[in-house]
């Protein structure tokens, strides 16, 4: 295509240009193209530039601002506050007791005992707010007076009549509001650790109230353990305080009193760990509590000494018995540990026979377990034979076997095989069984366990008399 000089028209074929018409369409499209370029490069170049000059902006929070309701917000702690308020009230109520137990029932739907139950318990024991080391705080004195008289140290004896009016003021104020009772106990545990901090009279007052607290099932006897600090310990305040409860509950109550609380403290078996560390000897054990009228533990602590000698022997015997070892080995073992911590021989057979029929799995067929049995038992009839040497031992033997039999059904007609197999592996003496077979029996199934050994029991008495007869003819 050829193009004129003069307006760049195309030509024709012949050299002429085209019309008018031809040339406004190509113009048009030529114009179009360069304009979108130009147009698009126009645009970059501004966001370019907007991009270098202009800062960006900052984010910026918003939102509503929510208003707190006001028992939405936390109220201000104020112990001082509260001990002011029950101050008044019981110095109001003066030295009347049941004014004082009104006062407090009504107090509780006004005064936060929920938030400031720990404050409330030191007013009442002890007057005010208690510091550490046992002391009364005097924040606020500039304001007014910081303790009263109406708590337990200011009591105006120590006598049981007294106190127990004193005690009764926390046992009414828990039973009406129980939520007091968890805050009661660790409030407990907290005024002990600061008994150096009291003085005698204080410290006095105190247990004999905690041991009408415990005896009431008010509070929990483990709270004694707290005692057991060293610096308590060191001054002999743990010992003094413990012996003062367990006097006022024996007192009050009675030794078995006495004997359950130490076993819910889990002190029965801790109390030689009262006494100062270079005095823990049977002799100062044993004067400390016969100086505080306290006898009785002495036979407490030595019934709980057999208690963990028999349990360590039981334990022996279990673990020798189940690992199959020789019976002569378990023997001496017995023998040692008897001797060392002085069981007599009733126990011992006792532990024996515990052990050797708990090490089976007896077999359930009747007609099977005899023979197992007498297996079984056969092996250690010379344990039994080294540890039946008195009558009152193999005595407790037989109605050990008497009281199994009955109380495992498929050994009931095994009784008597058992005494003749114990007869004749000379653990059991012709004399013993016939001392149970007069009125050494126990009472579980005494008629079916007679009626076995009756025939035994006859030959035995026939082989006695021909005995004798034998005699007499040698004689003359």
């Amino acid at each position: 295509m050829k193009y004129s000089r003069k307006g760049y028209r195309p030509l024709s074929a012949a050299g002429e240009s085209r019309g008018p018409g031809c040339s406004s369409v190509h113009f048009h499209a030529l114009f179009s193209r360069s304009s979108c370029k130009g147009f698009l490069s126009l645009v970059l170049f501004i966001f370019f530039v907007c991009c270098m000059t202009t800062k960006a902006e900052k984010p910026t929070l918003q939102g509503q601002r929510i208003k707190t309701r006001k028992r939405d917000e936390k109220a201000k702690y104020d112990p001082v506050g509260f001990r002011d308020a029950i101050l008044q009230g019981l110095n109001e109520s003066g030295t009347d007791l049941e004014a004082v137990n009104k006062y407090l029932d009504q107090a509780g739907s006004k005064l936060k005992y929920r938030t400031y139950g720990e404050t409330l318990f030191d007013i009442l024991i002890a007057g005010g707010i208690l510091t550490p080391g046992g002391g009364i705080s005097e924040d606020g004195i500039d304001q007014g007076p910081v303790r009263t008289d109406m708590c337990i140290f200011k009591a105006p004896d120590d006598s049981y009549e007294t106190l127990r009016g004193y005690a009764t003021v926390f046992t009414r104020l828990m039973r009406r509001y129980k939520y007091l009772e968890k805050m009661f106990y660790e409030e407990m545990k907290k005024v002990l650790v600061y008994l150096k901090g009291f003085t005698e009279g204080d410290r006095i007052r105190l247990a004999r109230c905690i041991a009408m607290w415990m005896s009431d099932s008010l509070l929990d006897p483990k709270v004694l353990a707290t005692l057991l600090q060293d610096h308590l310990i060191k001054d002999g305040l743990a010992a003094d305080f413990l012996c003062e409860v367990l006097l006022t509950a024996k007192n009050l109550k009675d030794i078995s009193t006495v004997r359950s609380l130490l076993r819910k403290a889990g002190l029965d078996s801790r109390l030689m760990e009262f006494l100062q560390a270079n005095k823990r000897t049977d002799e100062n054990f044993k004067n400390l509590f016969q100086e505080k009228g306290l006898a009785e533990i002495l036979d407490i602590h030595r019934s709980l000494e057999k208690e963990s000698s028999l349990k360590e022997l039981q334990i022996y015997l279990t673990q020798q018995v189940n690992e199959g070892a020789p019976v002569k080995e378990i023997i001496i073992g017995v023998q040692e540990i008897s001797k060392k911590n002085n069981i007599q021989e009733p126990q011992v057979v006792a532990a024996i026979w515990g052990s050797v029929m708990a090490a089976m799995e007896w077999n359930k067929k009747e007609e099977l377990v005899a023979d197992q049995a007498l297996k079984h038992l056969r092996v250690y009839a010379p344990l039994f034979a080294a540890n039946t040497r008195s009558d009152r031992a193999e005595l407790n033997l037989l109605v050990r076997v008497q009281e199994y039999c009955y109380d495992n059904m498929n050994f009931m007609k095994v009784f008597h095989k058992i005494v003749i197999l114990f007869y004749k592996s000379e653990v059991l003496s012709e004399e013993a069984v016939l001392k149970w077979y007069k009125d050494g029996h126990a009472t579980k199934g005494k008629s079916i366990f007679l009626d076995q050994l009756k025939k035994f029991v006859e030959w035995l008495q026939n082989a006695e008399e021909e005995s004798d007869e034998s005699g007499d003819e040698e004689e003359d």
